[in-house]
């Protein structure tokens, strides 16, 4: 499949040949000269393209690295975090258990 060029490319190259345009040149070898400057333009394009495309691949990958980073950070001080609590939470509803069965103890005694 090959790919037509824009014509502002047509014209910047047309008009790049016609400024290098050496005295006695025929048409035929203008042309040629902007043929070969349009091709030019066209691979210059496509190795930007190119290039690009790499750049928005690293950064995506570089985001995406960052962001597992991140994330596996606050999974592990989250886990960290939500275990003391709720050992804490644990400790203080034994202490409660064991309170009311001294309390239990001490009215059945007292009766």
């Amino acid at each position: 499949m090959k790919h037509t060029p824009s014509p502002e490319t047509l014209n910047d190259a047309l008009s790049m040949a016609k400024a290098t345009q050496k005295p006695g040149q025929s048409k035929e070898q203008t042309k040629l000269i902007a043929a070969g400057i349009e091709k030019g333009i066209a691979e210059y394009k496509k190795r930007e393209k190119a290039k690009s495309r790499d750049r928005d691949k690293a950064r995506k990958q570089r985001l995406k690295a960052k962001n597992t980073d991140h994330e596996s950070d606050d999974a592990d001080s989250f886990d960290n975090e939500s275990y003391s609590q709720m050992t804490s939470l644990a400790w203080v509803l034994l202490g409660l258990l064991l309170l009311s069965w001294a309390g239990f103890a001490a009215y059945f005694l007292m009766l």
